[in-house]
């Protein structure tokens, strides 16, 4: 079915476009024309006014639709995130898993594998393999120092659920690291004490990107600099960062987009309500925590996040949309996802502006 929208601003990734209709068809973006060029067969989606946008991408969240998933792993854990997340405007995320059990991280990717969706782009093991030290709210029983049989077994279990791993590159053998990153997983540093100068051996070493830019790792400090200042200055390096005000302050959000520019990318890295077993979440009006009050994750949406580089870092909506789209797609390796353009996916977020998702297409289908 060919499908028309029309009286919309369309965010391409690349280009603030109005006065265009967007043609889909067959799950992926076949044009951008102008109205007159519709064809007459077309169904005529109007959007009155509003901003059509790619499909948000997440790649960090635990928890969504009432179930954090490490916590309750199930089929119906998974489906009830992915309805969650979709209707946020969500179309394409990284299912992540905190500190924990090598065996409990085997169930939880079986499940992935055997439940695919168009919505999971695979999973995020944030950690074991992290620094105590800077642990935030990880369990400190199951932090370990990688070797690597349990690396390559993992891995193998995984068969390529496994797309990103966070972990401090200062305990890590590098030959791991390199390992990871020939296997085509994004390893990202985070939970980390790692000097200027350990960061930067890591990065040369393969990690490609840094885990909630400032939360849980070394400070920027002027006579150490740490693990943020050593992503500043390594041109290729990507990191995320938690728009909430309350993991990083708003000047702090203003001043890592002024240093990274497209570097920077969106995470909500939310959790969900759960007061059984070894991750306890308290949702708190503004945020989560463990039930001794330390902080532990998000109550962000990703459109949320959005709406608040707009509103209280001064970013144009079309920046704070790539960071949210393109910019995570780029470093994921994903050219069919993050933007509107002919051949990509249909994964379509029209929204309005109270930062409100409308309509959510997954392949062209109205989720």
């Amino acid at each position: 079915m060919l499908t028309a929208f029309t009286n919309g601003t369309i965010f391409t990734g690349t280009q603030v476009l109005t006065g265009k209709t967007l043609l889909l068809e067959h799950g992926q973006v076949l044009a951008l024309v102008n109205p007159d060029e519709v064809p007459a067969h077309a169904t005529i989606i109007d959007c009155g006014g509003q901003f059509i946008a790619p499909g948000l991408l997440d790649l960090q969240i635990y928890g969504g639709g009432g179930y954090l998933f490490s916590s309750q792993p199930s089929v119906a854990a998974l489906q009830a995130m992915i309805r969650a997340l979709v209707k946020n405007g969500t179309t394409g995320f990284l299912l992540t898993l905190a500190t924990n059990s090598i065996d409990l991280f085997k169930q939880c990717i079986s499940i992935v594998q055997e439940n695919p969706h168009p919505a999971v782009l695979g999973m995020h093991l944030e950690g074991p393999y992290i620094n105590p030290v800077k642990k935030g709210a990880h369990i400190q029983a199951y932090i370990k120092r990688p070797q690597m049989k349990e690396v390559e077994d993992l891995l193998a279990a995984a068969r390529g659920v496994v797309k990103m791993m966070t972990l401090a590159p200062e305990m890590c053998d590098p030959a791991i690291i390199r390992y990871l990153h020939a296997q085509g997983v994004v390893v990202s540093a985070g939970h980390s004490n790692a000097t200027f100068e350990e960061a930067s051996s890591g990065f040369m070493n393969g990690v490609k990107a840094v885990t909630h830019l400032f939360n849980a790792m070394s400070s920027l400090h002027h006579r150490d600099t740490g693990l943020p200042g050593a992503t500043f200055c390594n041109a290729g390096v990507y990191a995320s960062i938690i728009a909430d005000n309350i993991h990083v302050d708003d000047s702090a959000l203003v001043i890592s987009k002024k240093m990274l520019g497209d570097r920077l990318f969106l995470i909500t890295d939310a959790v969900e309500t759960n007061r059984e077993g070894d991750y306890q979440h308290v949702a708190q009006e503004d945020r989560f925590t463990l039930p001794d009050g330390t902080l532990s994750g998000s109550r962000l949406t990703l459109l949320g996040a959005v709406k608040r580089c707009v509103e209280h870092a001064d970013i144009p909506l079309d920046e704070a949309l790539r960071m949210a789209t393109l910019y995570p797609a780029t470093l994921m390796g994903l050219k069919d996802r993050g933007r509107i353009e002919p051949g990509c996916r249909a994964d379509i977020l029209i929204f309005n502006r109270q930062y409100k998702a409308v309509r959510v297409y997954i392949s062209g289908e109205l989720q």
